[in-house]
């Protein structure tokens, strides 16, 4: 029997499957591998014909990140499961470190670690700065810090919250760690697990379109979380604090997304994003945009005296 079964959800990015498929063998003893194709129009099948040692799946028509990621975890077989990206890599006996640091925390529901920004080579940014652990459900309620490649997640725990939701693109990965972290408790290490290729314009990654992205956690927020038991048995007080303070991080992500923008005279996409943040949250955005304009206009004085 595989230890852990890592499941890979792939569409239209077959030049870089070998990357992701060797580093997730490189991570531990006892890998299942599972590559779920999104209904590719590309080469992944002759590919993955040339792969060894992976269950190869092909979906009839496209499901989505989500929906991929429900037909590997239905078919897989092992006692903990992870979701890892085409674009992204596991870092070598990385599984084999998180594994055993579960099987030590019984009570625990997941792991997470850090994840390297990076392409081919990790760099030396890497994320989240810190990695708390235990009950991490409010603080996920405010936002997401755990990034999806480097979670190892218990089966039984992922039985009893529940799949993927496939209608939440770019936000189904948070919204499993919540429902997760709802019910068990989280450990973390940390040390970096993996290498997470940071969104563009051009890497045609769904995260890359955050104003879509946003609009999205918006509205789980408001929708879904905040409708979850704990959450409901929150005081009123609590809520409109939980509120706050997912409002004040996705006002500010949102400024700073529309500022890389305009400072690199992306206009269209600085117009989406700042009209996007604009609706959702107009004090937390105008206030803390006005406070970036005016940082701004103030530095070019002082470069242009």
């Amino acid at each position: 029997m595989p230890k852990i079964s890592v499941i890979i959800a792939t569409r239209n990015r077959c030049y870089l499957l070998p990357r992701a498929i060797e580093s997730a063998r490189l991570a531990g003893g006892g890998v299942e591998i599972i590559v779920v194709d999104d209904a590719s129009e590309d080469e992944t099948p002759s590919v993955c014909a040339t792969l060894t040692d992976i269950r190869y799946i092909r979906t009839s028509r496209q499901l989505g990140v989500g929906g991929a990621r429900n037909v590997g975890l239905l078919s897989s077989t092992a006692p903990y499961i992870s979701f890892l990206d085409d674009d992204d890599a596991r870092l070598p006996g990385s599984f084999d470190k998180q594994i055993d640091a579960l099987e030590a925390a019984p009570e625990a529901g997941m792991i997470y670690g850090r994840a390297f920004y990076g392409d081919e080579k990790p760099s030396d940014d890497f994320y989240p700065e810190h990695c708390p652990t235990g009950d991490l459900f409010w603080e996920l309620l405010r936002w997401n810090f755990i990034p999806c490649p480097t979670v190892v997640f218990r089966r039984s725990c992922l039985t009893r919250a529940g799949i993927l939701e496939e209608d939440l693109a770019g936000v189904e990965d948070w919204d499993l760690c919540v429902r997760i972290a709802e019910l068990y408790s989280t450990i973390a290490t940390d040390e970096p697990v993996a290498i997470w290729r940071r969104p563009s314009q051009s890497s045609g990654q769904f995260t890359s379109e955050s104003e879509k992205l946003h609009q999205h956690a918006h509205r789980v927020h408001k929708e879904r979380w905040l409708r979850l038991p704990r959450a409901v048995a929150a005081s009123p007080a609590e809520r409109r604090a939980l509120q706050r303070d997912f409002a004040a991080r996705a006002s500010q992500q949102l400024v700073w997304e529309a500022a890389s923008n305009l400072k690199a005279r992306h206009l269209p996409r600085f117009a989406r994003v700042a009209f996007a943040g604009a609706r959702m949250y107009p004090v937390g955005v105008g206030k803390k945009f006005l406070a970036f304009l005016t940082s701004r206009l103030g530095t070019e004085t002082v470069e242009r005296t």
